[in-house]
């Protein structure tokens, strides 16, 4: 399987090998599924939190005597049944996280990739250099050059842009776009190439990644 290779212009300079093993075949969306549902489960914080018969205020001290009020016995007024008293089994603080193995996030990234790449979302290119001043110059390459970029290359909405190690100069540019993400190619997971409508990977991240996912 090849792949073109275009420059900041959309222009083809040149085309990639990819192995039909990793980029080929079915897409098998469940293993995306089950990467997706892990790290937005690891994301959550977990926070929420319920008073029990414990937390809430008030005495313990039983209000009447056990028999002959004629009303119903009761321990204290920190009772669940009455009213401000405690929560049973609420939420409480925990984690939800689970484990899941290494070489499922493997597998699903690379089906991610394969279903980007089988959609016509993803786009390689050689460098991601923006028109703008010379490079010996000391002054940062204005945002407007990079949208020009993205807008030359077709992209719009959500974006993800992948490298081995994103140049400074282009990450100054790009971060004030709305939708735009900067991920080394050692950090993308699955997740992050299925929340987008665009993927731009450099001809190195792509090779990078077809190393690593072999």
């Amino acid at each position: 399987m090849k792949v073109d290779i275009v420059n900041a212009k959309k222009e083809t300079v040149g085309a990639l090998d990819l192995k039909d093993e990793i980029f080929g075949g079915r897409v098998k969306t469940d293993l995306i599924w089950e990467a997706v549902v892990q790290e937005n489960a690891a994301a959550r914080r977990g926070t929420h939190a319920t008073k029990n018969r414990s937390a809430v205020s008030g005495s313990g001290k039983k209000p009447w005597r056990q028999k002959g009020t004629g009303r119903a016995r009761v321990g204290e007024i920190r009772n669940p049944l009455w009213r401000k008293g405690g929560v049973v089994f609420g939420p409480m603080p925990r984690s939800y996280d689970f484990a899941l193995p290494r070489k499922v996030k493997l597998s699903a990234l690379r089906q991610a990739l394969a279903a980007k790449l089988a959609d016509g979302t993803l786009l390689v290119v050689d460098t991601l250099t923006p028109a703008g001043p010379d490079k010996s110059d000391q002054r940062v390459t204005k945002t407007k050059d990079t949208v020009a970029m993205f807008k030359q290359l077709g992209v719009s909405g959500k974006t993800l842009v992948i490298d081995v190690k994103h140049d400074e100069r282009f990450t100054l540019t790009a971060r004030n776009i709305a939708g735009v993400r900067l991920v080394p190619s050692g950090r993308v997971t699955a997740r992050d190439i299925m929340d987008t409508d665009h993927v731009i990977a450099t001809r190195g991240a792509l090779e990078k990644l077809q190393e690593s996912l072999g």
